[in-house]
């Protein structure tokens, strides 16, 4: 039986490859839907550029629903300066022939969760956490019932990539990722910790391009262009590749490793607003809330994707 996912996201390029990933992946992974939230680019460009992507993936059948539109406290943080203008710069992908559902994406994550059995459904955070958060306020009783809440944010490590101390997708809603750091649920942490181990280095970004078809070109073209900003500000053989490793932990989790610890989020400080805090070395004895991922076999990684991508159009 394929896990039931739900894939709360805000298109950029690297959420896009994850969502090709997934698409990819029907054996193992049955997607619910295509969540889409404002943190890349504005929400009416994530939701577009979400509906581009399972046209390119040739998965029509998955619904796209747009959620919400600004974080919960705060104004608005996006990062065309690493996505361009539509957050989806490199490849020319055609307008979309579908549309989004009627549905707002929050209430489409309640109604889901609680119309399924507990622990039946995993939702996948590719973005900031805002809709989860929304959802988790609105109805509480859908937390005991996630089976599992996997998510690329956050670093301890690495510290951070948008403020010296803070990940981009925690730093643009930090209330909604305390909220959902506390909501009881099973939490699997993809940080910068382990994204910055798997670098779209020229050789693997060949060996993408070389699969021939179109979501092989296109994946090319996107990470093409987004490594720029990464590879000028690092100085390293290649960009980190962040969302895709939410869905590869799915697929294989034995290509990771980490430990259960806690992890808090600062929400007050104007100098670390933001942070990811966790407890790696247990020198605290508050609850172990996540499972905190901090490294990647990056081989098994672009073997997998390439391998997956292989199987679209």
């Amino acid at each position: 039986m394929p896990r039931k996912i739900i894939i709360d996201t805000d298109p950029g390029q690297d959420d896009a490859v994850a969502i090709l990933l997934a698409l990819a992946s029907p054996q193992e992974l049955e997607v619910l839907s295509i969540v889409a939230v404002a943190g890349n680019v504005g929400l009416e460009r994530n939701a577009g550029n979400a509906l581009k992507v399972v046209e390119l993936s040739g998965r029509t059948d998955v619904p796209v629903h747009a959620g919400c539109a600004r974080p919960m406290r705060r104004t608005l943080v996006t990062a065309e300066h690493v996505h361009g203008q539509t957050g989806l710069d490199g490849p020319d992908l055609p307008a979309p022939k579908i549309a989004l559902q009627p549905q707002h994406g929050v209430d489409f994550i309640v109604e889901t969760l609680m119309a399924a059995e507990p622990g039946a459904i995993t939702l996948c955070t590719l973005g900031p956490l805002t809709n989860i958060a929304m959802a988790l306020v609105k109805e509480p009783r859908i937390a005991p019932r996630i089976a599992e809440i996997v998510m690329m944010g956050g670093a301890y490590f690495e510290v951070g990539n948008i403020t010296p101390t803070a990940e981009f997708n925690i730093y643009v809603d930090p209330e909604a990722a305390d909220i959902v750091l506390r909501c009881g649920a099973p939490i699997t942490m993809l940080p910068l910790d382990v994204t910055h181990q798997v670098l779209t280095t020229r050789e693997r970004l060949a060996a993408i391009a070389a699969i021939g078809n179109r979501s092989g070109e296109a994946v090319a073209q996107m990470l093409a262009f987004s490594e720029r900003f990464d590879l000028a500000k690092y100085g390293s053989d290649g960009a980190p590749l962040h969302d895709p490793t939410v869905i590869a932990w799915l697929l294989r989790p034995e290509l990771f490793k980490g430990r259960q610890c806690n992890v808090a989020i600062e929400t007050a400080s104007e100098l670390t607003v933001g942070m990811t805090v966790a407890d790696y070395w247990h020198v605290t004895d508050r609850p172990r809330n996540v499972n905190f991922l901090r490294s990647a076999d990056a081989d098994g990684f672009y073997a997998l994707l390439t391998e997956r991508l292989a199987r679209l159009p």
